[in-house]
This record gives structure tokens, sequence and C-alpha cells, in this order.
């Protein structure tokens, strides 16, 4: 490992020093580089422009080229100092391929845009073209409306609706139901429903305790009793607030 990183000092030089590399096989298209000038204003320069000593741009072409357009006289870079020719030219591809190689989780993607949309932020700052969100909305709305029941026997609170479905306060039910190691199973068969959850009934016909989630025991009696309030949507409401 290095001594020093490139990251290690960040310096300003004037966009006029920054030379793009003609062999930069990365392309970038007018409407690109007007989103990453959208995004600059938004949210300031995040990420500095790689080049060498002379000013030869390695990686950020697409962002030199937004300084540009919005007339910024000079920019944050770091120096990547001592590197050869081959070490410049494979990191220039590196760079945007090694970030093509990740992949989307589909069901928080959809989560952070729709709560972003609700929230009324400028979601066309993200990249994501009109198009992309309402396919990738719609499909999770499908997915949310095809599952429903399966949510609610696995969780036994369902979603209020396919909409909540989506809000932190599900998936955070979710990922604590889980947590405490829920099994599919709970709340088939016979049922009773208590406060919009569903009370698996054989157990307490036999007299014996439920099963609660992660394998300790409640009796039916004390489980109806710590879950007769609810907040409208299906939420217990912790007595000590």
């Amino acid at each position: 490992m290095t001594a020093s990183w490139p990251a290690d000092k960040v310096e300003r030089w004037p966009v006029a020093k920054l030379v793009p590399n003609a062999r930069n096989a990365r392309t970038h298209s007018d409407e690109q580089v007007t989103q990453i000038a959208a995004s600059i204003e938004e949210w300031g320069w995040t990420i500095p422009v790689l080049v060498d000593e002379a000013g030869g741009i390695i990686a950020g072409h697409g962002r030199v080229l937004a300084a540009h357009r919005l007339g910024l006289e000079d920019v944050p870079v770091m120096v990547a100092a001592g590197w050869s020719e081959s070490k410049k030219r494979a990191y220039m591809l590196a760079d945007n391929k090694l970030t093509l190689n990740g992949e989307w989780d589909l069901d928080r993607l959809a989560i952070e845009i729709a709560e972003l949309r609700a929230s009324d932020f400028d979601i066309s700052l993200i990249g994501f073209s009109e198009s992309e969100i309402d396919d990738l909305l719609k499909a999770d709305e499908d997915g949310a409306e095809t599952g429903a029941g399966a949510l609610a026997a696995r969780f036994m609170i369902p979603p209020f609706s396919v909409l909540n479905a989506r809000e932190g306060w599900w998936q955070q039910r979710k990922s604590a139901w889980l947590a405490l190691g829920i099994q599919s199973e709970l709340g088939r068969g016979e049922s009773a429903v208590i406060g919009g959850a569903p009370m698996p009934l054989d157990r307490a016909k036999a007299g014996k305790p439920s099963a609660e989630p992660g394998g300790s025991k409640m009796p039916a009696a004390d489980y109806r009793k710590s879950h007769a309030r609810g907040d409208g949507r299906g939420r217990a409401i912790d007595p000590q607030g």
C-alpha cells in the first residue's frame, strides 16, 4: 500500500488548466452533462477531478464539461503523481466500469424514490427519467398487491394499504420481525384477528401458549392485552411512549 493517495490532498485548479484525454472511451451526452450541472447546483462539487501533474484528466470528464457549462473558473482536483501512462489509461476504464458493475436493490430503490417524490424533492436531479421512475413504482405496486396476503401472514399485521408497504414504518417493522426470526408459517390456518393481527388459535384452544417471534412464549391472553391498542394503521403503540 502506498504511503499517500491522490485523495489525501485536494486542491483548487483553474478549469482552463484541465485537459480532456483523447483516449477516454466514456462518452457524455448533452443531456447527461445538463444533469451533472444540475446536481452541482443542488449539492455543490462533491467529487474532485483526478488529474496528472500536467492537468490531464484521468477521471471526471463529465464534471469538467458541466463546470464549463456552469461557467466555473476553478474546481477541486486531486493529483495522481507519478502514475505511468498505462496506469492512467487503465484507471480511466476502471473508474467507469467498476461503478457499472454494481446492481440495484429494486425494492429499496422503489422505496427511496417513492419517499423522495412524496417529500416534494425534485427527483429529476437523481438521474432517473420519468418513464424509469413510473415503471419502477408500478412494478413495486404490482408486487405489493400480489404479495399482500403473504405480508399479512408472515408479519401478522398487514400494510394499511399498498402505498404503506413502501413506507419507512412498514419496512422498519418488517426488518424487526425478520430479525426476531419470525417464520412464514406463523398465522396460517385457523386464526383470529386481534387489533389487525392474525392470531393462531390451535394452541390457544389447547390451552397452550402461542409462539412469540424469536422463540419465546406468550399466553394468548397476554398477547391480546399487549396488542389491544393500535395507532389506526395496524401498529402497536408502546405504552411507555
